[in-house]
């Protein structure tokens, strides 16, 4: 038996860490440090609360593209009413194209910040450039090299270590462990984003996608939806391998984000992030580098987030009408599937030309959003992992179903408090 170093743990994770480091998107950055900045330590619980959460409910959602080798839509549309599968891609719709339009913002703000040059014209460059490169390059190629390019938001952990930034690592022990709660609507908001960047709609349709491009490769998927043979143990097996380690380094960055921010941003006494520059800040004790490393970061993690939230619908609307998809399709194979995703891109630029609000505040608002459409998903992923005549005898466990049945309560009791509050402002 081969020893595992550490060059073949990296290449035996596939579509979970790439699913992570999407999970940390400018929207996750964003949501984060406000969370950092405003509250302190206050959340650091919810680090804790989302590692079991998020890593069942994409497991789930990669059981049932290994499985069936079909995406989640795919299976919504075989085994159940077809106005859920509507309501489903609706609430995807709505909450990816806020999500790719706040994205785009603070992506332009971080490289105007870094060099300088108008803003709209980084807009628009990168949306063009995007655009080609999801229909021209194979997205192997074009997420591996983003894959590295993710290792960028480290900078954070060796931030939050330096000698220079003072963390009280006892108070971060205790914020961790015991669950605090804040009046104010500010709370809750972020909380709900916080847990909507984290468990996002998106990357439910996207891993199980995924999952069903690899068997493709693998050639135990001849076409999506046409499994030639029956998943084996040592498929759940490698899935869940992926996806735990996927999301424990998507969580171990999401944790440091906040220690950092909470230890330079609201130490400081900013806790009102508008723009990328106030975020960078955070990374200052690193010196000059700063700029540059979170620019690293959101630009990664953007060029890797927005195809993944653009394709995730692209692959519901193609499953849903029966259209050929996959990107291990060339552009003259798939030109619907293909044209999804440029119109959901170009949607989410022009948005920014119809209103604008502060990059960062865009970000949190959008992950709310994703917090309030999650719950519903969630309990259909759930019902379908349960469901003998979709995944056979690879039912997810009963301790499995119960985290998934735990992750649809406590963000759709978030969700509600947050509309009470804000409908009522008993909370404000």
């Amino acid at each position: 038996m081969k020893p595992v170093t550490p060059k073949r743990w990296w290449q035996k994770l596939g579509p979970g860490i790439i699913t992570g480091s999407a999970d940390d998107d400018p929207s996750g950055i964003g949501t984060y440090s406000v969370a950092g900045a405003q509250f302190g330590y206050g959340m650091l619980w919810l680090c804790l609360i989302c590692l079991p959460l998020m890593t069942v409910v994409q497991e789930m959602c990669g059981r049932i593209g290994v499985v069936t080798g079909k995406g989640l839509a795919g299976v919504l549309k075989e085994h159940y009413p077809r106005w859920l599968l509507y309501v489903a891609l609706t609430l995807l719709f709505g909450a990816n194209v806020i999500n790719i339009y706040a994205d785009l913002n603070v992506m332009a703000d971080s490289m105007h910040m870094l060099v300088g040059g108008s803003e709209t014209a980084w807009l628009c460059g990168q949306t063009v450039v995007m655009i080609l490169l999801m229909i021209l390059v194979p997205y192997k190629m074009y997420a591996r090299v983003l894959k590295y390019l993710c290792l960028s938001l480290l900078a954070y952990v060796v931030t939050a270590l330096l000698p220079s930034v003072h963390n009280d690592w006892g108070e971060i022990a205790h914020h961790l462990f015991i669950p605090t709660w804040q009046k104010g609507t500010p709370f809750i908001l972020t909380v709900v984003g916080f847990l909507g960047t984290t468990i996002s709609p998106y990357l439910f349709f996207w891993q199980a996608s995924e999952e069903v491009e690899e068997e493709v490769e693998a050639g135990t998927v001849r076409v999506p939806g046409s499994r030639l043979t029956a998943a084996t143990p040592q498929e759940i097996s490698a899935l869940r391998f992926d996806t735990a380690g996927g999301m424990l380094y998507s969580q171990i960055i999401t944790f440091f984000i906040v220690i950092c921010t909470a230890a330079t941003l609201h130490q400081m006494g900013t806790t009102d992030i508008e723009t990328a520059q106030d975020a960078a800040k955070a990374l200052l004790p690193l010196g000059n580098i700063a700029y540059l490393l979170f620019t690293l970061g959101i630009i990664g993690t953007g060029w890797l987030a927005i195809p993944t939230l653009a394709g995730s619908f692209a692959y519901g609307l193609a499953e849903t009408n029966g259209w050929k998809y996959g990107l291990f399709r060339r552009y003259g194979e798939a030109k619907q599937f293909y044209l999804t995703i440029a119109i959901m891109i170009l949607l989410g630029l022009l948005l920014n030309f119809v209103h604008t609000i502060n990059p960062v505040k865009g970000l949190l608002y959008s992950a709310a959003l994703n917090g309030m459409v999650a719950p519903f998903l969630v309990a259909l992923i759930v019902l379908a992992t349960k469901n003998k005549k979709i995944v056979g005898e690879n039912a997810s466990p009963w301790w499995a179903t119960t985290l998934g049945w735990a992750t649809v309560v406590i963000m759709g009791g978030t969700t509600l408090i947050l509309l009470w509050a804000l409908f009522s402002g008993a909370a404000s």
